[in-house]
């Protein structure tokens, strides 16, 4: 959709929010409050999210920073809004059955209700993501995993999303995390970028200075896709990440063996045919005897990850639905949300991301910097 499309939607559902919610507030002064803020709203949403077209960086940063916390605050307006009139309703009919409910209180606590809550999940969504990423740690237990391997701990990465809000003083902070972990290696389960390497090459380098004992690896996310995924593959090569495309590494130590393969995302093949995933054609020449682990960007990759024998499978992709209510819906496009699951056999861990998608909010879905050690399971 074309940027005076994006506008008169975003009128439209901004009047949708005025009309509903203003006429039953008490008191002109927050009624007038909350008009101007959906009008600020209704204009600075298309902004935000059209900001490249309209003008290059930085303005075009600037002018994500106006819109884009707007984003944030008119999807929570909306879906109380939403809420709040399916409450109504509720209470319309519970006053045809007994005089105790009293339908107009309802209908001016609720009003008032709604963009007061907007504004709190707006707030707190905004801190949450905007700080640094916490650490989570998760075993992850394993049968048959040799004894040399035992405690070999994998930091993941995932959905960092540099682009016009993120930037490198993050991407720094993130890796100077990572690092104190000391890992064993390092995984980036895609998204990392959301824009040329033109426009973030600069904002990208502190990757380069990611340690770990056997180094960092990368696979595409959809996003990588949106945003020229070639010159991007060279670049992560030029900072020292290595690039797992439907192909895989052996790690040795003292003896034992662990195969850390990649498949580009699940969608690559719908932009080039070339990238298309194959969990099967990234273990050829695989030992057999070796653990196996996948790196694969999002969830819908398990299945035949699991076919193909491998043993853990991280991915990310979904934010954790990134917030309040949109958590509940991510089920219905992938088959896990966030967190560790099974396929069969295999283990599937899925992180919340490291960074955020689109307005700068979290809200019930935090951020990760993930620490996944791997332990044998007991005999």
């Amino acid at each position: 959709m074309r940027l005076p499309h994006i506008l008169g939607l975003s009128v439209a559902l901004h009047l949708y929010i005025g009309a509903r919610i203003i006429p039953a507030m008490a008191g002109a002064g927050p009624a007038a409050l909350l008009a101007l803020l959906l009008a600020a709203s209704a204009l600075f949403v298309p902004v935000g999210m059209f900001s490249r077209q309209l003008a290059k960086p930085p303005v075009s940063d600037t002018l994500a920073w106006a819109g884009l916390p707007f984003l944030g605050l008119f999807s929570s307006l909306f879906v109380l809004t939403v809420l709040r009139d399916a409450l109504l309703v509720l209470a319309w009919i519970l006053s045809l059955l007994t005089p105790a409910v009293m339908l107009d209180d309802v209908r001016t606590a609720t009003a008032a209700a709604v963009p007061l809550l907007a504004l709190a999940a707006t707030f707190i969504g905004f801190l949450n993501a905007r700080r640094t990423a916490q650490v989570k740690t998760v075993e992850i237990v394993l049968a048959g995993l040799p004894a040399p391997l035992q405690g070999f701990t994998i930091v993941q990465i995932s959905d960092v999303h540099v682009g016009p809000t993120i930037r490198a003083r993050h991407v720094q902070a993130i890796v100077e995390t990572v690092n104190r972990l000391k890992p064993d290696l390092v995984a980036i389960t895609g998204d990392l970028v959301d824009g040329s390497v033109a426009e973030l090459g600069a904002q990208v380098a502190p990757m380069s200075r990611l340690v770990s004992r056997h180094g960092s690896y990368f696979v595409t996310g959809n996003h990588e896709y949106y945003s020229g995924v070639h010159p991007w593959l060279v670049e992560l090569d030029r900072l020292g990440i290595r690039v797992l495309l439907n192909e895989h590494v052996v790690i040795e130590r003292d003896g034992a063996r662990l195969v850390l393969a990649g498949v580009p995302d699940y969608s690559a093949a719908h932009f080039d045919p070339a990238h298309r995933s194959d969990a099967r054609a990234a273990l050829a020449g695989a030992p057999p005897d070796a653990m196996k682990v996948l790196l694969a960007h999002q969830p819908r990759s398990a299945p035949a990850a699991a076919l193909a024998g491998f043993d853990l499978q991280l991915s990310g992709h979904t934010h954790g639905g990134q917030f309040l209510p949109w958590r509940f819906f991510v089920q219905f496009q992938q088959p896990f949300t966030a967190g560790l699951h099974k396929v069969g056999k295999m283990w599937v861990y899925v992180s919340r991301g490291t960074g955020y998608w689109g307005p700068p909010k979290r809200f019930g879905a935090p951020s990760e910097i993930t620490r996944l050690r791997l332990v044998a399971a007991p005999t």
